[in-house]
């Protein structure tokens, strides 16, 4: 597949070409998560010759904050900012769609002014070694689970009136909507918890909200995606055969797209009987063109490119992206050897990050 094909989503909307910028945090907001012009700078810099833009994770509540310097679309005072950054991308030829989440047990303590986050049970986070990753989260009541699904469809309603191209629903990276699906966090008795199917009642009702959201305030073609992580190293965990099972009922939504979460785009499963080919692979096959899929992780030159639209309808550039601005443009010219290639750990040295975006990277990659 050429990466330079357009391509029209199943609510008529269309994309330029197959390139797409992932979500990723920066930590570059305002506490309260109000969008500062460095971070629209960030995104516009990034945002020519992608097809489309997904920006980081914004929380939909309060107590869905991940982190300090995260953005939000919480509250209607949000909006001229987040109305700034999707002119900000659409300006530079790319469509602007942003992530709405709710961190769950993920939240940071510093992030919720001291409150105990919020989850499907009250069981923490575990490590790879069965270890505690967070605190113990109160289990959320059902007016409160009421009250984060109808949350959802609010901020996609802010979406669109801040001029979005669409929204991404964050089901994945262990914040709270995968909580909700796994059986390592969601331990309810109630409908909300059990097998397969009642776990997937959170998503179902929340997928809904969003819909709805669209079909009463969009006076255009507004794109839904859903992101989600094909995996857990926790026992029990979601497992591949259970994302199968969670794909099937999302292709039978209006979704116009599904974007699985990984760290490298030929990442291979743990379960012995999903070793021939990689996890995008298998879901490619799985999905059977019902969704167009967007796949990721560590994708840097054209090979890598051509490689993953070989299994996938997308491919997602984020960590070249952040580290080569102009990466896209280089494709395009053939300039294929101007490509930043070296460590990210060193070209943290001689990009012109702003300083809370160079600290959290240095953090993490250092």
């Amino acid at each position: 597949m050429n990466y330079q094909e357009p391509f029209t989503f199943q609510s008529g909307f269309t994309v330029k070409n197959r390139l797409v910028m992932p979500p990723m945090t920066t930590l570059q907001s305002f506490y309260d998560g109000t969008i500062t012009s460095d971070e629209i700078n960030y995104y516009a810099e990034r945002a020519h010759g992608v097809g489309a833009v997904i920006t980081g994770a914004a929380n939909v509540t309060d107590m869905g904050k991940g982190w300090p310097g995260e953005l939000s679309i919480a509250h209607d005072e949000d909006l001229p900012g987040l109305t700034k950054l999707a002119s900000a991308i659409k300006a530079q030829g790319a469509k602007a769609f942003v992530q709405i989440f709710h961190a769950g047990r993920m939240s940071r303590f510093d992030a919720l002014n001291g409150q105990q986050a919020i989850s499907a049970s009250a069981v923490a986070a575990q490590h790879r070694d069965g270890s505690p990753k967070t605190s113990t989260p109160r289990e959320m009541t059902l007016t409160e689970i009421h009250e984060t699904i109808d949350a959802f469809g609010t901020a996609t309603k802010r979406a669109i009136e801040a001029g979005f191209d669409g929204v991404e629903i964050h089901g994945a990276n262990l914040y709270l909507i995968q909580q909700f699906y796994s059986p390592q966090s969601n331990q309810r008795t109630d409908e909300y918890g059990g097998d397969r199917t009642g776990r997937f009642t959170f998503i179902k009702q929340l997928l809904d909200s969003v819909f709805n959201a669209v079909k009463q305030y969009a006076d255009r073609p507004f794109v839904v995606g859903y992101r989600f992580s094909p995996e857990e190293f926790t026992t029990p965990g979601i497992t591949l055969e259970d994302t199968f099972y969670l794909v099937d009922q999302l292709v039978k939504t209006p979704l116009d797209y599904l974007h699985v979460s990984l760290d490298s785009f030929d990442r291979v499963a743990q379960s012995d009987d999903y070793k021939q080919q990689s996890i995008l692979a298998y879901l490619h096959q799985h999905i059977a063109g019902q969704k167009p899929l967007v796949g990721v992780g560590g994708v840097r030159t054209r090979h890598d490119v051509e490689t993953l639209l070989k299994n996938a309808e997308f491919a997602a550039v984020g960590q070249q992206l952040l580290f080569d601005p102009t990466w896209v443009q280089k494709l395009e010219a053939g300039q294929d050897a101007d490509m930043v290639t070296g460590d990210f750990t060193d070209a943290i040295q001689y990009m012109p990050f702003n300083h809370p975006l160079y600290q959290f990277l240095v953090q993490r990659y250092q």
